[in-house]
């Protein structure tokens, strides 16, 4: 299926602005790879943060949605699925698209507090965090919440770590240091 002029301009977008980041590129930019006219731009995006928030909110269900499907589908056990959340983390960094966290960017690029583009990636770390939390209760921590958000900080300094320096320092600390906290927070 054909993806409309919308679509193809957000496809494109995203990954501009996932490779050479928010203000880096260019509305111009932008339309020469898209190979379509800023009125064709304005007819569906009335400014450049208005197309970012479109991007982050299309990325935020796809790439979530990915990501715990590919956690969810791991194993029926659910201490399992904890640690997949660093095997599915280790396989995006090694995709050839892997140039970090599109949202931890758009923080880094956004800083003002209380702006759609930033409540766009907090509401996605908040929804990634649940997840995490969620999958600790199913392996019944007693303080899953504790433990989901402990791992929760893991994966955002992994992909961090990825991003600017070592993917294989990134994940191996991160599942070492995510095993010991599993193992403590299950044996109370």
């Amino acid at each position: 299926m054909a993806q409309s002029r919308r679509d193809h301009l957000m496809t494109v977008a995203r990954d501009l602005f996932m490779e050479h980041g928010f203000h880096g590129t260019g509305i111009n930019r932008i339309l020469g790879e898209a190979g379509v006219s800023k009125k064709t731009l304005y007819a569906h995006f009335r400014s450049k943060d208005e197309l970012i928030l479109a991007v982050l909110k299309d990325h935020d269900g796809s790439f979530r949605n990915h990501f715990m499907r590919q956690v969810e589908q791991t194993s029926p056990d659910p201490r399992a699925r904890l640690m997949a959340v660093f095997d599915v983390a280790e396989a995006w960094f090694e995709t050839p698209s892997f140039f970090g966290c599109v949202f931890i960017n758009a923080v880094g690029e956004y800083s003002e507090t209380d702006t759609p583009i930033r409540n766009a990636c907090r509401d996605f770390k908040k929804q990634m965090t649940n997840f995490i939390v969620r999958l600790a209760k199913e392996a019944g921590a007693a303080d899953y919440i504790s433990l989901g958000n402990q791992l929760s900080l893991l994966l955002e300094g992994a992909i961090v770590t990825a991003q600017v320096s070592d993917r294989e320092i990134a994940i191996e600390s991160a599942r070492s240091a995510a095993t010991i906290l599993i193992d403590k927070a299950l044996e109370s």
